[in-house]
């Protein structure tokens, strides 16, 4: 059974078919990236996995479980977290404290504990900590502990992002673009941390990216969507090479012939 399930999946918008009879598979330890020119509804995707909207048909399964009608905050207690493509972090908060955010879905104490502080708050609040500092660790973000979001550069945020998506704990983490915006080096080092997840912390990644190296690089099988509708599906290689993947990123009706 696939950790991940998405079987003919469609979001209509009015007359707009964002997304248009989608379906794939993730499998338990994999990492797979979805492809596809700008408005091919890569995005899309994730919001409906992480149920943000709503599908107009379809099922989404993880793990054996239709999750196709739960809440965003179900979601994340299952263990799927994500990144957004548009940094979403608290720009007057500290890099600790965003990423102690988090953990929120893991609190087992009550409002009256939390007011009394109680031993069993305590004890929370230290097993949270811990979590978080393997987190800053893994992400070499110690230098930015205590320093606040909205002085730090752009490729720290990103890698910020990322850090409180792991801080949740997931099996599934969903990485939308998480090489835009970067320098070449910046890149490489999302690459690396990629193939940790996996090895190191047993992570399942579904990766929404245009970097078609860092796609290369690292994804076991790749899915290309254009205009909501799947292309192709197989290893980077097998995907770029497909006629009809070349006439949706180059434009070109002989590629498609």
């Amino acid at each position: 059974m696939s950790l991940l399930e998405v079987d003919d999946l469609a979001v209509h918008f009015g007359g707009v078919k964002a997304v248009d009879g989608v379906s794939f598979s993730v499998e338990e330890g994999e990492v797979f990236a979805i492809i596809g020119p700008n408005g091919a509804g890569k995005s899309t995707i994730f919001n409906l996995i992480s149920r943000i909207y709503q599908p107009t048909h379809g099922t989404i399964r993880f793990d054996g479980q239709d999750i196709t009608a739960l809440k965003a905050h179900d979601i994340a207690r299952l263990g799927i977290a994500r990144t957004f493509q548009n940094i979403e972090l608290f720009d007057h908060s500290t890099v600790l404290d965003n990423l102690l955010m988090g953990r929120h879905t893991h609190r087992a104490t009550n409002f009256v504990q939390d007011i009394l502080h109680l031993p069993s708050v305590r004890r929370e609040e230290r097993a949270h900590r811990r979590h978080v500092e393997e987190v800053i660790e893994f992400l070499e973000l110690e230098a930015y502990r205590e320093k606040r979001i909205e002085g730090l550069p752009y490729g720290v945020r990103k890698v910020i992002e990322i850090g409180r998506a792991l801080a949740i704990g997931p099996r599934l983490i969903l990485l939308d673009e998480p090489a835009s915006g970067l320098s070449v080096e910046e890149t490489q080092d999302v690459a690396f941390w990629i193939e940790d997840m996996r090895r190191d912390m047993g992570l399942t990644v579904l990766m929404v990216e245009h970097d078609m190296g860092l796609v290369a690089q690292v994804s076991d099988r790749v899915l290309a969507v254009a205009n909501g509708r799947p292309l192709a599906l197989g290893t980077a290689a097998e995907v770029q090479a497909d006629r009809h993947v070349q006439a949706a990123y180059l434009g070109s009706p002989e590629a498609a012939a």
